[in-house]
Parts: C-alpha cells; structure tokens; sequence
C-alpha cells in the first residue's frame, strides 16, 4: 500500500470465492477476464491493475502485458506458468511468480483415483448398476482386469507431484520407474533413459511433467503404441504433453486399454471422440482443487504479492532465463 491506496489486481481465472475474499481483503480487484485477450481490457483495467493474478494454462501474452502498460507482477495460481510469455515478461521488467509445491499432493492423489477408477472400472461398473443391467451375479463382467498390485507404473515427469505418486504407487505394491531430464539420486527408483523406453517398460502410465515447448506431444502415436494394448495413460500435468487426437484414436482402436485424464489440449472443450469412449475416465481439471490447496495457493499468491509492493525479494520466481 502506497499512500493509503492499495495496489489494484486483475483477475485472469475465475477463482474460488473464498480466494476471491482473500484477494479484495489485501488489494483492489479492478475486474476479471474470462479469457487473457487484450481486448476484453476495459480503460479502467488499463489505468489501475498493477498486478494480474492467472493460471499457467490460461497464460498471458505479449500483446495482454501491452494492454496492461502499469502491470509489474504476474502471479500464477497453481505451478505451471507454460502460457506466460516470460520472454516479453522479462523484456517489460514484468516479474512472474508461481505456486510450486502447494497442490502436489492433491494433484498425485488424482492421480491414483484416476488410475483406480479406468483401471478398475470404476465408472464403467457405476453406470452398469445405474442402469439396472446387474441382474445376475457372473464374473468377468468388464473383460480382464489386471490390478495395480504387482503392476509396472511409469512416472513421466518425477518433480514434486510425481515423486507423490511414486509413493502412492508403492503402497500399492507396485514396481515404480521414472524418466526426469535428469536422473535423481536420491529416490530409489528405476531410471530409463527416454521417454519411450519408459512406454515400454510400463503397463501404467502418469504424465507428471511440467509443460514446455519441449515437450508438447511427448505422448502421441508412436508412445502409444509403445504402451500397448495391456496399457494404461493418466495425465494430471497439462494437456499439451498428449497428443489429444491420437490418444483418442488409441483407445478406440485398442492400441492402449485405457485412460485417466484431468487435463486436456484446450480446456474446454475436449477432443469430440472422447465422450464417446466408456475406457477413458475424465475430470474437468479438478487435480489441485481442494481445500487445502487451494488456501496454500492463495496465501503464497499473496506473499508474493506483498512482498513484490514492499520492495522484497519475491518468495516463488519463475526462473526468467
């Protein structure tokens, strides 16, 4: 706060409530955009947001920070930043933070209930009873289902939320192994050295890597077909990883046995075949969406906030190169 006037934030998501309270409680919400385009900035956004608070996957480009011309901090609710152009950012001495860390946990318990829900035919044996179809006590009433215990589990991706997993997995008695940009020495879990040998290798899945143009459509045909028609995909990381069209036509074509997706190419909608698929469990997103993640979301959105119009080093940079 600078002469009694608190800094003014616009919103670039649509938050919580609760997080919405939090953020007028400390700063001056001047408005919300439903989607970061810059003509949906009014002159009064213009004119008094110093900060604009977002989510990586809705981003901010080069053109929005133009039509923001007093902004000086972008803070991404949640640990992915992959749609913030940090190149204009850091030509504009726009800082950029993020909330890494916060919602692993809840992100890599998604995960598992995903990876439970397609394996074991969660939805699939809900809607059967739904529909008054058990009518008779037989087996093998969805085709052959192999279990997690025992099973091979791939983790693509072993940052904070994918070491979650790795753990989760284990209490499931399941032989983990990973591929990082670089092997860790401190886990004791098998290291393949590509992504595809770690298709191979696995009968289950979890993406878990952060999205970059590096690694857009990691996971596409060739992958796929790599795990195989025994295999199972979940993806809590970011849509961009998969290759959305040719997932689809893996699981109708029974190139894998199944999937579990929270994220997707573009949020909303989803690829058209995929509603269509009874072997594919989706969430609209809903990984790092509890409570508790929420609230450390928030408050380290705020920190960052705080510190950056004190004139303090900001608690969660995103690196800027």
């Amino acid at each position: 706060m600078q002469n009694g006037v608190r800094p003014g934030i616009l919103l670039g998501y649509t938050f919580t409530r609760a997080a919405r309270d939090a953020f007028g409680a400390a700063f001056d919400i001047v408005g919300a955009l439903p989607k970061p385009e810059p003509h949906l900035v009014t002159p009064d956004m213009a004119a008094r947001a110093r900060a604009l608070v977002t989510v990586g996957s809705m981003g901010a480009s080069d053109a929005l920070m133009a039509a923001l011309p007093n902004v000086s901090i972008i803070c991404c609710y949640g640990t992915g930043f992959e749609r913030i152009d940090l190149q204009a950012a850091r030509q504009r001495n726009v800082a950029v933070t993020h909330s890494p860390d916060v919602n692993a946990a809840d992100v890599a318990d998604m995960a598992m209930a995903l990876l439970l829900a397609a394996a074991r035919r969660v939805v699939l044996a809900d809607r059967f009873i739904r529909a008054g179809k058990w009518d008779k006590r037989v087996s093998g009433l969805f085709g052959p289902i192999a279990g997690l215990g025992g099973g091979r589990l791939g983790i693509l991706g072993l940052g904070a939320i994918g070491t979650r997993v790795a753990t989760r997995a284990a209490a499931f008695d399941m032989e983990i192994a990973y591929h990082n940009r670089r092997r860790r020495d401190d886990v004791p879990y098998r290291y393949l050295e590509t992504p595809m040998a770690l298709a191979q290798w696995a009968d289950y899945l979890v993406v878990a890597c952060r999205a970059d143009d590096n690694n857009r459509h990691l996971v596409n045909a060739d992958f796929l077909r790599a795990l195989g028609p025994r295999g199972y995909l979940v993806n809590v990381s970011r849509g961009s990883v998969v290759d959305e069209a040719a997932l689809a036509d893996a699981l109708a074509n029974n190139v894998i046995e199944g999937a579990g997706l929270d994220v997707f190419e573009q949020e909303p909608p989803v690829h058209p075949l995929l509603p269509a698929l009874e072997n594919v469990v989706m969430t609209p997103h809903l990984g790092g969406g509890t409570e508790r993640a929420q609230r450390g979301m928030t408050d380290l959105v705020l920190h960052n906030l705080k510190a950056h119009f004190a004139g303090q080093p900001l608690i969660t940079p995103v690196p800027m190169g």
